[in-house]
């Protein structure tokens, strides 16, 4: 079965990892620092705080901005669950507001008509590795105090109109979950140009605990003495997994060019297929593909779907629309209110990619996927 994204970890990987495990630091130790400095180069020097994983960043990032009872957050429905649970969790009535056609990040325009006064956090999504329109979002906000997240799980190298990810907004989250550019195992990280979210998000990260003597309310209790202001949890990233960040993401530019390498061989193969539609993208973007989603066409998702499982070809769905789910369901959000969303779920499916994928097992997922839409079986794979 050929899945549809896997880590790619090699030697230099793991004897990174065997080094930190002879030192004396596993967690909270040099290794974080230097992998958040790292991290930096891709966010256009925007300062990064390393935390145990990407729903953990979401969750970090709506703790440093404050969200709690009373507030909204508006998020597209197009995205891992994560985006809205998260702020859900924290108090925030969560506020759905449809995709664009084409790439199936945020429509601006719906994310204006989503904003209210109590709105605190205007969450886009960089669906499938292509920013949204951080500008338009941007204009979007005008008049209102809310923040604006990008949730980068999908995105870590790309860039919108020439500016990298991790620089375009109040506050971005990665994810380095193994299918994703480059993995910590878990791991993720929230970045942020303002040094007091920034602070409140490292403070967050680390069970609220004060450290700093200028800040405590009893300073002189004894060098031991640290203080919780605000609740936080432990989301700390250990340094065993940084050492393994580290070292992927000096491969990050290579895993990249094979992506969009591969890409450009799906996009060129099936481009007169008929019976699906291939990825858009907008002239202002480079994306960083993490998942190539097509659109099939006619109803006939679900027959393609099983039959290019029963072929060995790992195809999945991303995602189910976030409002669908039961815990949203329940709370009374209703079917057929991102009728865009809803309408690209019903034809969404992504084709393997990762940089590892060679051309002939790519030429394998191509050649199944035609077979499916042609109603026949596909050739087996080569001995």
């Amino acid at each position: 079965m050929l899945p549809y994204g896997r880590q790619t970890v090699t030697e230099e990987d793991i004897e990174a990892v065997s080094a930190v495990l002879r030192t004396d630091w596993l967690t909270t130790g040099p290794q974080v620092d230097g992998f958040e400095a790292d991290l930096a180069k891709w966010t256009g020097g925007v300062d990064v705080a390393a935390v145990s994983n990407g729903t953990a960043a979401l969750h970090v990032a709506y703790a440093a901005a404050g969200v709690g009872p009373g507030d909204e957050v508006v998020v597209p429905p197009m995205t891992f669950v994560a985006t809205a649970s998260s702020a859900a969790l924290l108090g925030a009535k969560i506020v759905f507001a449809d995709v664009e056609e084409e790439t199936f990040c945020l429509d601006p325009a719906a994310a204006a008509a989503a904003v209210t006064p109590r709105t605190k956090v205007v969450s886009a999504v960089d669906y499938a590795g292509h920013p949204a329109d951080y500008d338009a979002l941007r204009s979007a906000l005008a008049g209102s105090d809310a923040l604006l997240l990008a949730d980068a799980a999908h995105s870590i190298g790309a860039t919108y109109r020439g500016r990298p990810v991790g620089s375009l907004a109040d506050l971005t989250t990665f994810s380095f979950f193994p299918t994703k550019h480059l993995t910590t195992g878990e791991g993720g990280a929230v970045a942020a140009p303002d040094p007091e979210l920034l602070a409140r998000a490292r403070r967050f990260r680390n069970i609220g605990l004060v450290r700093e003597r200028d800040l405590q309310r009893w300073p002189d209790e004894g060098g031991w003495h640290q203080e919780v202001h605000e609740f936080g949890l432990n989301y700390r990233l250990p340094d065993v997994l940084c050492a393994l960040g580290r070292a992927q993401l000096r491969r990050l530019d290579a895993f990249l060019a094979r992506r969009s390498e591969l890409v450009a061989r799906y996009d060129e193969a099936l481009a007169d297929l008929p019976g699906v539609l291939t990825p858009g993208r907008r002239s202002w973007a480079e994306p960083a593909w993490h998942l190539y989603p097509i659109r099939v066409l006619d109803g006939r998702r679900r027959e393609v779907y099983d039959a290019m499982r029963a072929a060995g070809i790992g195809v999945q769905v991303n995602y189910i629309p976030v409002h669908w789910h039961p815990a949203f369901a329940d709370l009374g959000y209703q079917r057929g209110s991102c009728p865009v969303a809803e309408s690209f779920y019903a034809q969404q499916l992504s084709l393997p990619l990762y940089p590892t994928l060679s051309d002939a097992d790519q030429d394998r997922v191509i050649d199944a996927l035609g077979a499916a839409l042609r109603g026949r079986p596909a050739r087996p794979a080569a001995a």
